[in-house]
């Protein structure tokens, strides 16, 4: 993916590392929104990646919106512009949560706003001692992010962080049950990586099957979101690799995965 300048792609042992290298802050703009949202769409359809990892380059995730690129486009804007903007910013956050493969977050510092969008929309989450999420929206004249947020904080939290722009601590994440773990930075993304490493060594066939149905069951009533699994589990053992996983636990071995 070297036609990217603000994600950096790179893949090993069918992992992608996901990296927002947009100085100072990662913040996001128009480029880098319709980059994110390329890359992870392309990780969808690459046989080769089966888990990605995303992060940030430097000391922060992303500090969300680039207002200096929102500020300049001012004095130049036409009818549409605005929703456009709008869109782009939804599909970036959608091409993570939609991607086929499953997401591992790698928080490397502050996510703020759309930053924290980016992080709800993972599927497993990591976080150095030094990250934050926060909404700090209340203070520079905006909105947004709330609904992301609520995927990951209860009620009373959530409000406190819309309302007064509070910044939740690594600690705090770990203490709620937000992040697996809260790691020196150096062991961050060895931590990540090993989980996608494991993550990758499943049947690619099941673990794009486990994401669709989570992501549908999110939103679904017990009853409606049991019967999707069920359905989910009929389709999945009509595949080669769903036989290969029983014959290997019956055999005692490890399990060979062709993804068919």
């Amino acid at each position: 993916m070297d036609d990217l300048q603000l994600i950096k792609v790179t893949v090993e042992d069918h992992v992608a590392l996901v990296t927002m290298d947009a100085p100072p802050v990662n913040a996001q703009g128009r480029q880098f929104n319709e980059e994110m949202a390329l890359a992870f769409d392309r990780i969808g359809e690459r046989d080769d990646i089966r888990c990605a990892v995303l992060t940030g380059a430097g000391r922060v995730f992303s500090a969300g919106a680039d207002l200096k690129d929102r500020a300049a486009g001012a004095a130049t804007r036409q009818p549409g512009d605005g929703l456009q903007h709008l869109r782009r910013a939804r599909e970036c956050y959608n091409s993570v949560y939609e991607c086929r493969k499953p997401v591992i977050g790698a928080v490397n510092g502050a996510a703020l706003g759309a930053g924290l969008a980016l992080v709800a929309s993972c599927d497993i989450l990591f976080a150095s001692e030094t990250a934050v999420l926060g909404l700090p929206e209340i203070d520079v004249g905006l909105m947004g992010g709330g609904r992301h947020a609520m995927r990951l904080f209860g009620h009373s939290t959530l409000r406190r962080m819309m309302f007064t722009g509070y910044r939740v601590p690594a600690a705090e994440l770990y203490r709620l049950g937000i992040v697996e773990a809260v790691l020196p930075p150096a062991e961050l993304l060895p931590t990540a990586l090993a989980m996608a490493r494991d993550i990758a060594s499943k049947s690619p066939i099941a673990t794009r099957l486990a994401k669709h149905t989570a992501n549908t069951i999110e939103w679904s009533s017990l009853r409606d979101g049991y019967r999707f699994e069920q359905e989910m589990t009929a389709q999945l053992s009509t595949y080669e690799d769903s036989r290969e996983a029983m014959r290997a636990f019956l055999e005692k071995r490890p399990p060979v995965f062709r993804g068919r």
